[in-house]
């Protein structure tokens, strides 16, 4: 995946939006003010910090070790950090959608109700 279909997809989820909190170099993906990615668009490699639930995230890292591990910076217990390339794109789409549900999920209900996503 590019990361210019990496941005675009994360822009395609209800609410969606791309903020620089950390700088102009690194774009973080929230929902309604909550994060559900995060990365540097002109890294090499490219890497994605990915909200996750923390069984799936241990599975995850033992099945990709080289491409999915503890998150950078992140709550290693929640977060994973995803190598771009070293997972295919539609097992990346999986990620990032079941990060930004997730997070939808921790929302208010009435908030959740409003994106569709009970």
């Amino acid at each position: 995946m590019t990361p210019e279909r990496l941005r675009a997809f994360c822009l395609e989820f209800n609410a969606s939006v791309e903020e620089f909190p950390f700088g102009p170099e690194t774009s973080v993906f929230k929902v309604l003010g909550k994060m559900f990615a995060l990365t540097t668009l002109d890294a090499r490699p490219l890497t994605v910090n990915l909200k996750c639930d923390p069984d799936e995230a241990i599975r995850l890292r033992e099945e990709h070790p080289k491409a999915v591990v503890p998150g950078w910076h992140m709550n290693k217990r929640h977060w994973n950090t995803v190598t771009v390339s070293g997972v295919p794109d539609k097992l990346l789409c999986e990620l990032i959608e079941d990060s930004y549900d997730l997070v939808v999920a921790g929302l208010p209900k009435a908030e959740r109700l409003k994106l569709d996503r009970p």
